[in-house]
C-alpha cells in the first residue's frame, strides 16, 4: 500500500509538471516522463495488459508525432 501511495503520489506530480509547461518541446518531454510514470502506476495495480498499450502511446508514439508535427510547422514557417 505504501508504493502505491507513493506512485500516486509521483502520478499527481507528474501530471502537475505538464501542465505548468508552457514551451512545447519541453512539455512534450515533460509528458513522456509523466507517461512512463503512468506505466508504472498501472504495473503496480498490477495491470500489465494497460501498461504495455500506455508504454507505446504516452512514452512513444504521442511525443514523436507531436515532435514531428512542430518540426513541420517551424520548417513551413521558415520557408515563407
Amino acid at each position: 500500500m505504501p508504493l502505491q501511495a507513493a506512485v500516486f503520489l509521483l502520478v499527481g506530480a507528474g501530471a502537475t509538471a505538464v501542465a505548468l509547461c508552457f514551451d512545447p518541446l519541453r512539455q512534450i518531454l515533460v509528458s513522456g516522463l509523466y507517461g512512463l510514470l503512468l506505466v508504472v502506476l498501472f504495473v503496480v495495480l498490477q495491470a500489465p495488459d494497460v501498461a504495455l498499450s500506455m508504454l507505446v502511446v504516452t512514452a512513444i508514439a504521442y511525443p514523436l508525432i507531436v515532435l514531428i508535427a512542430i518540426s513541420r510547422t517551424r520548417r513551413d514557417r521558415q520557408r515563407r
